[in-house]
């Protein structure tokens, strides 16, 4: 259970980083590709997967580049996202982008509906658009926030559709993993020196921190399920609700974030289809 803890705590420090960034006037493109760096580090000394293995990795490549592509992409509206629409808004629309791999395993891969499951995506449609509700129509939550908190729920539910895809592997999946932080890497570095970036130490310092705790938040992950094996939809369960609260409380305590009641009842919403949409 305290790896579960860890990661939960580990997913929102992402997040107030990602919010930090604009204080201390980082430049979080260059952050985020530190972050890849660190990763992949990590992913080579804790998984250690073999050279062997990294070879029979590259037999998925259609999966490597859509995941090298996405996740860096996905990353950056994630941090625009935290620091125009807020932690709470960001962290509830990240979670609730496991309605994207639930249409998929529906419509894709011929998993039976239930009307327990249809009330969740239901649900969780209805608590997207209690995030991005404004009280009045001249409010500010930040230029281009509307699209973002979509964009959030979009790409966090197709790079799950992906990393589902990345598990079938079995024990492949740490060469694959290792790949796609290095794709991802490599990616947003030639992104970076095609716009002639220059390069901003801080920035650079903040994504060592930036990557540990990102790692930190995978590796716990998969290490609560690890040792829950009997206990899968407790440990999804409590990761997308935990969050969701910390981030809230997050949101409120840390930055004084402004959330209306029809945010709160998306929140709410949210951990509700959340419960709905755990197989049991």
């Amino acid at each position: 259970m305290i790896m579960l803890v860890y990661a939960i705590a580990c997913s929102v420090a992402v997040s107030v980083l990602l919010k930090l960034a604009r204080r201390f006037q980082l430049q979080v493109a260059q952050s985020v590709l530190v972050n890849y760096v660190v990763a992949s580090a990590l992913t080579l000394y804790l998984l250690k997967p073999s050279a062997a293995a990294l070879q029979q990795a590259l037999q998925h490549w259609p999966l490597l580049m859509t995941l090298g592509l996405l996740l860096p992409s996905v990353f950056l509206i994630m941090a625009a996202a935290v620091d125009r629409a807020g932690i709470a808004r960001s962290d509830t629309a990240q979670r609730l982008s496991l309605v994207l791999p639930l249409l998929a395993a529906f419509i894709l891969f011929g998993e039976p509906v239930s009307s327990g499951k249809l009330l969740g995506l239901g649900l969780a449609l209805f608590a997207l658009l209690g995030l991005i509700h404004r009280e009045k129509p001249t409010q500010e939550l930040g230029k281009g926030s509307l699209w973002l908190l979509p964009g959030v729920w979009a790409g966090y539910g197709i790079i799950d559709i992906c990393f589902k895809q990345m598990a079938k592997t079995g024990s492949q999946f740490p060469a694959i993993l290792l790949a796609c932080f290095l794709l991802a890497g490599s990616f947003l570095a030639a992104w970076l020196v095609l716009r002639k970036t220059r390069w901003h130490l801080p920035s650079l310092a903040g994504g060592l921190i930036l990557g540990l705790f990102n790692f930190a938040n995978i590796y716990t992950y998969i290490r609560a399920h690890q040792s829950m094996p009997d206990n899968p939809a407790l440990v999804f369960t409590a990761m997308n609700i935990g969050v969701i609260v910390l981030g809230s409380l997050s949101g409120l305590l840390l930055f004084r974030e402004q959330l209306t009641r029809i945010n709160l009842a998306g929140i709410v919403l949210a951990a509700t289809a959340i419960l709905l949409l755990i197989p049991v």
